[in-house]
């Protein structure tokens, strides 16, 4: 029997002990649903064994046996859940700042991508890079995520366009997963994020779902099969072809859908289940409604219509008032979101896509985490990981308020500090 895709709830890290105090405000989503308010203890404590919590709360209620451990003192800080980022492409070569350029200049997106840019610029530099080599840059890259206060990251490939080098791209996924100083990271299979150049079309999609998609499974090296639905990139019926296979192997869903065009992606999302419909800048009332009635997260990526200046968002209030569940996210690539900062999305989802500050804040924790299909994470209840982001701020509305800041203080992942500005000052000889 071959084996099955990669859990998405996998934690490789050894979950440590560590009992977190002096938070100033501790704050937490809880399982609320959109539009409740977040739940906030001040002069508060959170306590982890083995890598989840098993107690928080006021200090005045800190258990006596809970200080024999490691302790960390938050000295006032604000505590969120870790963050979690549930759409990224940051396994790639080369920047694209060239095509930035242009894009200022007047050029389109779609412009760039039909002269030989764009998907494509980015196919053929990947494809000349060694694995080892996309290991070391990707690596970089995720470690600004956990200076960021983010302890979960999804991973996309898609840069490579055939079964090779996508396999490639996940090995680099998974070499990265098991590095102490990185987000918890989960992998995506995105073999249909554009049909490569040269390509036949009809032989390609075949090539994702006779081969990709099994090739995948067998190395167990993705939890997610995701497909560009939309305009310029992969038809209704193409995208249904290859999510339908992947449900059949065994893996969770995730679509790029209504980014440019209403095709109906995110009805198709919602009707086979998948775990985020993701964009959704073009979305109608009869996808907002689909997404509300399947539970299926609606992934909002308010840094790439602003970087790609599409000057209009996703309809995200639209969204939370039908009832649907909201993630955000950075979109992290070369060519359309050039950004680890998912703080800053805080900021956008409140001043562009018309979301309340909690609201926001939840998106980032809670509604990732159920965009990645792991209901787990996003919250500091008992029996959550420890996954913990500690940030210098008077409350949690400063994240949104004083924003493009870093005011992360600390990252906690399963118990163990993946990351302080302490250490950053410490190596740097800052005081």
């Amino acid at each position: 029997m071959t084996p099955g895709p990669v859990d998405p709830g996998h934690e490789p890290l050894v979950g440590g002990d560590l009992l977190i105090e002096s938070i100033g405000r501790l704050v937490d989503p809880g399982a609320g649903r959109p539009g409740d308010r977040l739940n906030a203890v001040g002069d508060a404590f959170v306590w982890i064994r083995d890598g989840r919590i098993v107690d928080r709360g006021p200090m005045s209620g800190l258990p006596p046996e809970a200080a024999g451990g490691p302790r960390l003192d938050a000295a006032g800080a604000v505590a969120l859940p870790g963050l979690v980022d549930s759409h990224t492409h940051a396994v790639f070569g080369a920047d694209r700042v060239a095509e930035f350029e242009r894009r200022l200049a007047g050029t389109s997106y779609q412009e760039i991508a039909a002269a030989g840019g764009g998907i494509a610029a980015s196919v053929r530099d990947f494809r000349a890079r060694s694995e080892d080599e996309l290991v070391e840059r990707t690596r970089a890259r995720l470690r600004v995520f956990a200076r960021h206060g983010v302890t979960t990251v999804e991973v996309k490939s898609g840069y490579g366009l055939t079964t090779a080098e996508e396999l490639k791209a996940l090995r680099v996924v998974r070499r990265l997963s098991t590095d102490p100083r990185l987000p918890r990271l989960v992998p995506t299979y995105l073999g249909a994020h554009a049909v490569p150049p040269g390509a036949d079309r009809e032989g390609y999609v075949r090539e994702v779902v006779e081969e990709g998609l099994p090739a995948v499974r067998e190395a167990g090296l993705a939890a997610f099969c995701d497909v560009f639905c939309d305009a310029g990139a992969f038809t209704l019926a193409e995208s249904e072809t290859v999510l339908e296979r992947a449900a059949e192997l065994g893996f969770g869903l995730k679509i790029h859908a209504e980014e440019f065009a209403a095709l109906g992606g995110a009805e198709l999302a919602a009707r086979l289940g998948a775990a985020s419909a993701d964009h959704l800048v073009s979305i109608d009332e009869r996808g907002i409604a689909a997404l509300a009635g399947a539970g299926t997260v609606a992934t909002l990526l308010p840094g790439t219509s602003f970087f790609l200046r599409l000057g209009r968002h996703a309809p995200a209030r639209a969204l939370v008032d039908a009832g649907a569940t909201v993630a955000l996210a950075t979109d992290f690539n070369p060519g359309s979101s050039m950004t680890q900062n998912l703080g800053l999305m805080i900021a956008f989802a409140c001043c562009d896509l018309g979301l309340t500050i909690d609201e926001s804040l939840r998106a980032v924790t809670r509604g990732g985490a159920r965009a990645l299909g792991d209901p787990s994470r996003g919250t500091l209840g008992r029996g959550a990981p420890g996954d913990v982001a500690l940030f210098d701020v008077p409350d949690e509305r400063h994240l949104a308020y004083h924003y493009g800041v870093n005011h992360a203080r600390a990252t906690i992942r399963a118990g163990r500090v993946v990351w302080s500005r302490a250490e950053d000052d410490s190596a740097t000889g800052r005081r």
